[in-house]
C-alpha cells in the first residue's frame, strides 16, 4: 500500500492561499482552499490550474471563513469538485457572505477592465462568477464542534474551536486505514480575544500543520495599545480630523466596534459618530449580533443588554450613495471600512481623501501582508498609489497589532507545547521569516522536528 502524503498547495512561504492536500491510497482530502493575496506573483497563482484534479478530491474541510482559507472554492467546484465541503455552521453562514462578495468583486473588476480596456485579456473574465459561488455554497455540509465525520474513503475529520473568528476551527484528520492523525491549526486565536473564548487545547497527533502569521513577533501589550489608540483618536478629534480604520469585514470590524464602545464607556475617547462603511462587514455584524443574542457558547459571557457593537453613535453605510456622502463630513468622526490591508474596496476612497491632510489619522489594526498598501503605510511610505494616482501621506499612521486575533509567537508555542510533541510540525501560513523563526524556536528550544515547507512540496505521512 502506498504511503499517505501531504502536499502544500498554498500557505507555504506566504501568509495567504492556504491549501493542504492529504493523499492516501483510497482517497484525497483538501484542508482549506484559499485565495492568494498581496504580491502580484502570488495573486497570479489564483489563475494557475489547480495542482490536483478537483474531481479527484473526495472532500474539503474548511477551518474558517476568511477568503485566504476558502476563497478559491467556487473555482474548485466549477472545475469538477463534487464532494462535501465540511465546515462548522457559523463558518457556513459567514461563507455565504464572503463568497458572494468575492464573486461580485471578481465580476465588477472584470467589467471595469473591459470598460477601460486595460486588461491584456479580451474580454477580461472574472476568476469565478456569482453562479460559481452559489454552486460552491450548495456543497457545504455542517459539522458541529467535536463531532466525527467521514471525509471520504479512509479518512475522518473532527473540528475543535480555534478562537480566531466565529466558527473557526482546528481540523484533525484521521487516516483510519493507517492509524495516523494530522492536526491543522487553521488560524489560531488568542485567549485575550475580546469576543470569543480562546482556542481549545491542542490534542496529541502524529503530525501538526501550524500557522505562523506572527511566528517571529510578540503582540504589543493590549493596555498600552489601547492607550495609544485612545490618544490618537482624541488628538485627531481635537484637530477636527477624521480617523480612518481599515478593518477586515469578518471579525475585525466587530472587535474594533466593541473596543471603541469600551474606550468611550471608560471616558478615554470623546463621543464621536462612528461610520461602518462596508456592506460585507455589516452583514457579518448581523451574524455576530445574533450570536450574542443567542448566547453562543463560542462567545465570552457578560455582554449585557443592548448592542455591544454600538459606541453610542453608530451609523451603517450600506449603499454606495451613503458611502460617498461620507466624503462631505466636516466634523470629527471615525470611519471603519474594508479592506483591512487597503487592497481594495470603499476604504481606498476614504484614504485618498484623508491621507493628504495632517489633521487626520489612520489606525491599522491587523496584519499587513507583503505587497499591500497597508504594509507600505505601516512602513512609513511618503506616498501611496491608489485609484490610479499617488496620494501623499501626511496623516498620522498608527499600527496597533494588539488588536490581532492571531496568536503571536509566544501564544503559538504555549498552545503547541501543551501536548506531547508530534513526530513532525510543519510551519505554514506565514511570511518566510516568520515561519522559519517559529520552526527554529520549536526545534531549538523544545527539541521538535519542525520545518517550514516549500510551495508544492510533498511529504510522507507514514
Amino acid at each position: 500500500m502506498a504511503a499517505p502524503r501531504l502536499r502544500f498547495l498554498g500557505g507555504a512561504g506566504t501568509v495567504t492561499g492556504s491549501r493542504f492536500l492529504v493523499e492516501t491510497e483510497p482517497g484525497r482530502v483538501l484542508v482549506d482552499c484559499g485565495l492568494f493575496q498581496g504580491l502580484k506573483r502570488l495573486r497570479l497563482l489564483n489563475w494557475a490550474p489547480f495542482a490536483a484534479d478537483p474531481a479527484s478530491i473526495d472532500a474539503v474541510a474548511i477551518t474558517h471563513a476568511h477568503v485566504d482559507h476558502l476563497g478559491y472554492l467556487p473555482a474548485l467546484v466549477r472545475d469538477g469538485f463534487r464532494g462535501p465541503i465540511l465546515a462548522t455552521p457559523a463558518t457556513i453562514e459567514l461563507a455565504g457572505i464572503v463568497l458572494r462578495d468575492a464573486a461580485r468583486l471578481q465580476e465588477e473588476e472584470a467589467s471595469y477592465a473591459n470598460r477601460k480596456g486595460f486588461s491584456k485579456h479580451h474580454p477580461a473574465q472574472p476568476l469565478y462568477t456569482s453562479d460559481d459561488a452559489e454552486q460552491a455554497l450548495s456543497r457545504f455540509t455542517p459539522l458541529e464542534f467535536h463531532t466525527l465525520a467521514s471525509a471520504g474513503p479512509g479518512a475522518t475529520v473532527r473540528m475543535r474551536p480555534a478562537g480566531h473568528i466565529l466558527g473557526s476551527a482546528t481540523v484533525t484528520l484521521s487516516l483510519t486505514d493507517r492509524d495516523r492523525t494530522i492536526l491543522f491549526s487553521g488560524d489560531l486565536g488568542r485567549d485575550s480575544h475580546p469576543l470569543l473564548r480562546g482556542p481549545a487545547p491542542r490534542e496529541a497527533t502524529d503530525v501538526v500543520v501550524v500557522e505562523s502569521t506572527y511566528g517571529d513577533r510578540r503582540h504589543d501589550d493590549q493596555q498600552v495599545s489601547l492607550d495609544r489608540m485612545a490618544r490618537v483618536i482624541t488628538r485627531t478629534a481635537e484637530r477636527g480630523g477624521t480617523v480612518i480604520i481599515p478593518a477586515f469585514a469578518v471579525d475585525r470590524t466587530e472587535v474594533v466596534l466593541l473596543v471603541l464602545r469600551r474606550l468611550l464607556a471608560e471616558g478615554r475617547i470623546p463621543r464621536l459618530p462612528v461610520y461602518a462603511d462596508s456592506p460585507m462587514a455589516l452583514a457579518v455584524l448581523d451574524v455576530y449580533r445574533k450570536a450574542v443574542a443567542a448566547e453562543d457558547p463560542q462567545l465570552r459571557p457578560g455582554f449585557g443588554d443592548g448592542d455591544p457593537f454600538d459606541a453610542g453613535d453608530l451609523h451603517e453605510a450600506h449603499t454606495p450613495e451613503e458611502s460617498i456622502a461620507l466624503n462631505e463630513l466636516t466634523y470629527p468622526s471615525i470611519i471603519i471600512s474594508a479592506s483591512g490591508m487597503a487592497t481594495g474596496g470603499r476604504v481606498l476612497h476614504h484614504l485618498a481623501r484623508c491621507l493628504p491632510d495632517p489633521r487626520n489619522a489612520v489606525i491599522l489594526v491587523g496584519f499587513q501582508a507583503a505587497g499591500t498598501r497597508g504594509e507600505r503605510l505601516a512602513a512609513g511610505a511618503p506616498a501611496i498609489k491608489m485609484l490610479g494616482r499617488y496620494v501623499p501621506v501626511r496623516a498620522k499612521v498608527l499600527v496597533v497589532d494588539a488588536f490581532s486575533v492571531h496568536a503571536d509567537a509566544d501564544e503559538l508555542v504555549t498552545w503547541l507545547t501543551a501536548a506531547p510533541p508530534p513526530e513532525t510540525a510543519y510551519v505554514v501560513h506565514g511570511e518566510p521569516r516568520a515561519s522559519a523563526t517559529l520552526a527554529d524556536r520549536l526545534a531549538g528550544d523544545h527539541g521538535w522536528t519542525a520545518v517550514a515547507p516549500r510551495q508544492l512540496e510533498w511529504v510522507r505521512l507514514d
